[in-house]
């Protein structure tokens, strides 16, 4: 289960009742009722890294003849050496286009709801987390997330990206009873919990990765975010993650997810101090997984999204490292979209980068606006938000020279299934071995 990473702390199971649906009394740790408010209201302190100086870890890149598809990497260093910006950005822009030829760039309306921010797993790169003992630290209830839903499906939202901290105290039952109160009381499609989520409750609940995913798609999981991902590369992930799981199991898990028959969606935050052959090597390893995937006819991932790193508030903050630039993005968007020749679509990052860059990316191979996100806690914990009302999304789509189209996770467009999420209709077959 947990080791002292949970600074000794007993589990609290049987401080609440599992999936009840009342508020807590509020104890020292707002662990396991699926009631556990802050005790006050969050700060702008940031994480606990963010509060103290840590001594810069150094990282070394692995020398490329060491690395999976060192081929490959050489022969798109040599295209990034010899290729200008612009001559990428319309290679990728034709190579979009063919995929995409109707003229569309789409976009979903949805919310994120960050159910708890209590975690144990300490990312230097995250300000959104807090620990056990934090009074900041918080479990969202299962009415408090219901009422989210309601207000997301007011304004036409058609699905949920929940996503949390890596939290030791709640059992896979709460994960499972949270997905089936939300089908029962306020159905919509649940885009949630990241890949290292998964694995927390594998460990939690002591069961198999292949029996954890069939609890969770059986309760009601719909599709799964590509989030924890960061580089995939283990140095990387060693610098600024050292106790997230390593790129394999990432891989894994996702394969596994497209195995079961769901989708899942990949993505990379650059600039933590990686090179370029390590995003090459990011991008190759998940082109990999997606052949495989789409070979097999079940799941596969419907999107790559990439962006910069946001240091403030964050354990990295005063840093000697590289961050991303402008000129970065756009290569980044360009490359993504070139290396993956198996993704369909490319998704811009307007939160982070912003409403101009993202604008300038749907020329640079991206087909996808992203989400409307209706509410957003994590990268705002850096104090970086950009989030758009729709009229404004569409406006800067239709300036652009394309149409706007409202779409569902699997990229089908609203206005071909008005009757909703074709996934939650139930074309899509439920999960019965893995």
């Amino acid at each position: 289960m947990v080791n002292d990473s949970t600074d000794g702390i007993t589990n609290g199971i049987g401080m609440g009742k599992v999936g009840g649906h009342g508020r807590g009394n509020g104890g020292v740790l707002p662990i396991l009722s699926t009631v556990a408010p802050r005790t006050h209201e969050p700060t702008n302190n940031g994480s606990v890294g963010a509060q103290r100086q840590v001594e810069q870890p150094v990282y070394v890149p692995m020398p490329v003849s060491e690395r999976p598809f060192s081929a490959d990497i050489i022969k798109w260093m040599d295209v990034l050496d010899n290729t200008t910006l612009l001559e990428l950005g319309g290679r990728a822009d034709a190579l979009r286009a063919a995929k995409h030829p109707q003229g569309d760039v789409s976009y979903i309306v949805d919310r994120n709801i960050n159910y708890t921010n209590l975690c144990i797993t300490d990312c230097r790169f995250c300000a959104f987390y807090r620990r056990p003992k934090d009074p900041e630290a918080y479990v969202l209830s299962y009415e408090e997330i219901g009422l989210k839903i309601d207000a997301a499906k007011a304004v036409g939202g058609v699905q949920i990206l929940m996503q949390g901290g890596h939290n030791p105290y709640l059992p896979l039952d709460w994960y499972t009873g949270l997905l089936r109160y939300i089908k029962e009381h306020h159905p919509i499609h649940v885009h949630g919990f990241s890949a290292s989520e998964i694995e927390m409750m594998t460990k939690v609940s002591k069961l198999p990765l292949d029996e954890v995913l069939r609890q969770l798609q059986q309760a009601g999981l719909d599709s799964v975010p590509g989030a924890g991902a960061e580089v995939l590369v283990d140095g990387v992930r060693d610098f600024i993650a050292p106790k997230k799981i390593d790129s394999a199991r990432w891989l894994e898990i996702h394969e596994a997810i497209h195995e079961a028959g769901m989708h899942s969606t990949a993505t990379m935050m650059y600039g933590v101090g990686e090179t370029w052959e390590d995003r090459l090597e990011h991008m190759l390893k998940l082109r990999d997984v997606q052949e495989r995937s789409l070979k097999r006819g079940a799941g596969h991932f419907t999107a790559f999204i990439t962006w910069s790193f946001q240091p403030s508030l964050t354990e990295m903050q005063q840093w000697d490292i590289k961050l991303g630039t402008a000129m970065d993005y756009l290569t980044m968007t360009a490359l993504s979209r070139l290396v993956l020749d198996n993704f369909e679509n490319v998704q811009v990052s307007y939160v982070t980068q912003g409403p101009k860059l993202a604008q300038i990316a749907l020329r640079f191979g991206a087909n996808d606006f992203g989400s409307l996100m209706i509410e957003e806690n994590v990268v705002s914990a850096t104090g970086i938000d950009f989030i758009m009302p729709e009229h404004e999304i569409r406006r800067i789509i239709e300036e652009s020279g394309f149409r706007p189209v409202r779409r569902y996770q699997d990229y089908t467009l609203c206005e071909d299934a008005p009757e909703g999420c074709p996934c939650c209709s139930g074309t899509r077959s439920l999960l019965v071995s893995v």
